[in-house]
């Protein structure tokens, strides 16, 4: 068994390069931000401008309303409202200021695409081209990288408290029932409440979004931040957009898990394999007194399950 003071050893020298690759991806979603903010935000106060304008040149010639403008302006409401802009009210959702860019960045780089919000002007799509190229490879890597930690951490905290109880089976089931749990209670049983509070959507509505969401399907039938008349806070679409990342590399951790469970049960499997090709052997050579112990079951699973690392 490896020394305690070796165990860490291995986590303390992921942490600097992890860092900094979490610094490069938060610089690049926060470039692709203000790029979004600067290229889409001036025609969304265009658009506002020319609604409020024929908005009220309605109502001051109601009287000899003709069908053609009437169908012009339901078309402009339409193509407003995609663009994020409403008219009763405030008529901006704010969709396309820094925060709301910075969500919809968040929103490309995982793939997600609920494909209520997307670019309207052509630099503005050709930049998202190239924001997507680069920012989905760097998601992937980041999100690895993170659920690699999270995986470290597991395997750091169950010999730790395998080594101090003497039960290193009992630690491991222990220490991953609690991630797991830890895992769903944070990112898919607590996000609800926090949606009904303010979309005033139901618990099993929230729930499904939180599900739709972290599972990358995005279908956008609903989406945070979409009723204009709710007040949201500042600090809400934020919140969420760390939500998805951590929750992503959450998920990431329970790939990483599925992988190391399924190469140990092929191992497992390759051990059985190669001692009942030893019996047999010994057994068609005349010797019937060859059997598998428990101590060789315990041999093979220690020699030949490992913990799986994902470098």
């Amino acid at each position: 068994m490896e020394p305690p003071e070796a165990a860490p050893k291995e986590w303390r020298c992921g942490l600097p390069s992890t860092t900094l690759l979490l610094f490069l991806y938060l610089s690049y979603l926060l470039l692709g931000s203000a790029a979004f903010w600067a290229l889409e935000s001036p025609r969304e106060r265009d658009m506002t401008d020319q609604l409020l304008k024929e908005k009220w040149d309605l109502l001051l010639n109601f009287t000899c309303l003709e069908r053609e403008a009437l169908e012009r302006l339901s078309e402009n409401i339409i193509d407003a409202y995609k663009s994020g802009l409403y008219l009763k009210g405030n008529t901006s959702l704010g969709r396309w200021d820094f925060v709301g860019s910075f969500f919809f960045s968040v929103s490309t780089v995982t793939t997600i695409g609920y494909g209520n919000l997307s670019p309207n002007t052509v630099v503005s799509q050709v930049f998202c081209i190239f924001f997507a190229l680069f920012g989905i490879p760097l998601n992937l890597i980041l999100l690895n990288r993170i659920g690699q930690l999270m995986l470290s951490g597991v395997h750091l905290c169950a010999f730790y408290m395998g080594v101090k109880f003497q039960w290193q089976r009992g630690a491991v089931v222990l220490t991953w029932t609690c991630a797991l749990s830890a895992g769903l209670l944070l990112f898919l049983l607590l996000p609800p409440l926090l949606f009904t509070v303010i979309e005033g959507w139901t618990y099993e509505e929230g729930f499904y979004y939180s599900f739709i969401t972290l599972s990358t399907i995005g279908f956008g039938d609903y989406v945070i931040g979409m009723n204009p008349t709710r007040t949201y806070p500042g600090w809400y679409k934020n919140v969420v957009s760390l939500w998805i990342l951590f929750g992503l590399a959450w998920l990431a951790l329970l790939i990483n898990l599925c992988i190391s469970l399924v190469e140990n049960s092929s191992r497992l499997c390759q051990c059985c394999k190669r001692k009942s090709h030893n019996i047999g052997h010994e057994l068609m050579n005349g010797n019937p007194n060859i059997n598998l112990d428990p101590e060789d079951q315990q041999k093979c699973g220690m020699e030949d399950i490992k913990p799986v690392r994902l470098d």
